[in-house]
């Protein structure tokens, strides 16, 4: 006897053909917290490189970023050279908008600044929201905000200190992906094995 075919997982995106690797991208890495700093240094230029363009697009481009970063160390990207920066002007692995390329060398130094004053730019990110990830589970992504009160702080602080390209809205999709902010779906796969752990 043929057993039954097992019945797929139902996330929150990542289903269709050929999009198999933003499925396991939202099944192992959207929202789960994110506390190691070249991670979050990695997340943040991406999420800048993002804006105007789609999520999927970005990651489909990541190993060419992080062969042209560097692999995303933050003290060789913020002594990258106006020439080496120009020259990504012809990387096609990346996406090659002067104003993004040249913010991850501004944003780098930045990023050094913050961990230099408060020992890790996760201690300095994780304490606007308390050190803990917010939980909303919603039903559709209609209900899902573009930015909050928390993504605006940050955003201000980080403009303030000298980055670009990360506004609230970038800011926000910035929580999600470093698991700041819990939004998947609450008919998603991951929303369901978190509520029968908490229940359990």
């Amino acid at each position: 006897m043929h057993k039954p075919a097992l019945k797929p997982e139902i996330r929150c995106f990542g289903n269709k053909p050929g999009q198999e690797f933003y499925g396991e991208y939202h099944d192992t890495e959207w929202s789960v917290p994110v506390h190691d700093d070249r991670l979050l240094f990695e997340m943040l230029i991406l999420e800048g490189a993002q804006a105007g363009l789609s999520w999927e697009t970005i990651l489909r481009k990541r190993e060419g970023y992080r062969k042209a970063f560097h692999n995303f160390d933050a003290e060789k990207v913020a002594k990258m050279t106006d020439a080496a920066l120009e020259a990504l002007r012809e990387n096609e692995g990346i996406i090659r908008n002067r104003l993004k390329i040249e913010s991850a060398r501004k944003n780098a130094r930045v990023f050094l600044a913050i961990q230099e004053e408060f020992g890790s730019f996760d201690r300095y990110l994780w304490d606007f929201i308390d050190g803990t990830t917010i939980v909303n589970h919603p039903e559709s992504f209609e209900d899902v905000p573009v930015k909050t009160k928390e993504s605006d702080a940050i955003s201000k602080n980080l403009k303030k200190r000298g980055m670009s390209f990360v506004g609230s809205t970038i800011i926000y999709a910035y929580m999600q992906a470093v698991g700041m902010v819990d939004d998947h779906l609450s008919d998603c796969w991951k929303a369901a094995k978190k509520s029968k752990n908490k229940r359990s």
